[in-house]
């Protein structure tokens, strides 16, 4: 099958071309608020700003959204804690959108996941960038982080017991592990977005590096949380797979003609997104990407890789670009669908 390539007269929307900047200034408004809460002139307000944010980036082009929030979480761990807010804040949008849930309860979500460990911000960071064990005092402090999350948003005015109820339980494993094999309905919403979160903060952490390992594949960390068959796994993990795809956008794959290739667009199937070739089999650098939609069988995914597989820096304003265009001539591949 012939690869699709970009003519030298097509256009692009403008607006794609400021994306990435605009996630970047979200990223930043958030770091402020997790890092120097109490200096923040009305804390709650601040936080549905960057709610708001989320939501019109994501509406913008979800795909776009996925893309550079995976490479977000993949690429570096300066200012992790921030990233990591981030990546769980959209991911806990678009399943709330999938389950769906009632938009007071999206709404105490999306919040609860920006701010879960804002009583140990400076703390997640250290651990990031450090190599051994927590000591028994940074121990400490994790376990204590979500009542200590839940005092300081008091402090700053959050009225919302829900925000506050779901911070308070995401790292309560004994009822988590209650509630599991429960459907999320028959549960009650601090426990349903409870266990949203805390599987969506596993999730996440375990895509993203630190200095004492890589981070997972994004397949390899779904199959870590829902087991090996992700069809028949835990509702939630489903609600990922389904949502984002097994290697969603922004992740690195291993397709069987012996190509490196990065996902731009999910697929109508969750295995057969659309992808950009970068490393040819004989594993030199393509001088231009080349577009496969995996859906016409030909390359087909081996399989997801993890970030520190691929030694490569990407252009994403160019990759964004290039998914849609693609996209737009691909049969089979999403554009611009929430």
């Amino acid at each position: 099958m012939p690869m699709l390539q970009p003519g030298a007269g097509d256009r692009l929307d403008d607006e794609y071309e400021d994306l990435l900047g605009l996630w970047s200034d979200l990223e930043s408004a958030l770091s402020v608020l997790l890092a120097r809460p109490l200096q923040v002139q009305d804390f709650t307000a601040k936080v549905r700003q960057c709610d708001r944010w989320l939501q019109d980036l994501v509406s913008h082009d979800i795909d776009a959204a996925l893309y550079l929030m995976f490479q977000l979480a993949a690429t570096s761990s300066v200012g992790y804690s921030t990233s990591h807010a981030l990546v769980c804040g959209t991911l806990c949008h678009i399943l709330a959108q999938d389950l769906p849930l009632p938009g007071h309860e999206r709404d105490s979500l999306v919040r609860a996941a920006f701010t879960m460990n804002i009583g140990m911000t400076a703390l997640q960071d250290e651990l990031a960038d450090q190599r051994e064990r927590p000591s028994p005092s940074q121990q400490q402090a994790i376990d204590e982080h979500p009542q200590r999350g839940v005092e300081l948003l008091e402090q700053l005015d959050v009225r919302d017991d829900l925000w506050l109820d779901v911070i308070a339980q995401h790292h309560a494993p004994a009822a988590e592990r209650a509630t599991r094999t429960q459907p999320l309905q028959q549960l009650v919403a601090p426990e349903r977005l409870s266990r949203i979160l805390a599987t969506i903060d596993r999730y996440a952490a375990m895509i993203s590096p630190r200095k004492s390992r890589t981070g997972r594949s994004a397949t390899d960390s779904v199959r870590a949380i829902v087991g090996q068959d992700v069809d028949q796994g835990d509702e939630i993990g489903y609600a990922l797979v389904r949502t984002v795809g097994l290697c969603p956008p922004g992740t690195f794959v291993r397709l069987d003609n012996g190509e490196t290739a990065v996902v731009l667009r999910r697929g109508e199937k969750p295995n057969f997104p659309l992808v950009a070739s970068l490393i040819d089999a004989a594993g030199e650098q393509r001088a231009q990407p080349g577009v496969y939609p995996t859906i016409q069988g030909k390359p087909r995914i081996q399989s997801a890789l993890a970030r520190s597989a691929v030694p490569l820096e990407l252009n994403h304003r160019t990759m964004v670009r290039l998914g849609l265009y693609a996209a737009r001539r691909a049969p089979g591949a999403r554009v611009r669908q929430p």
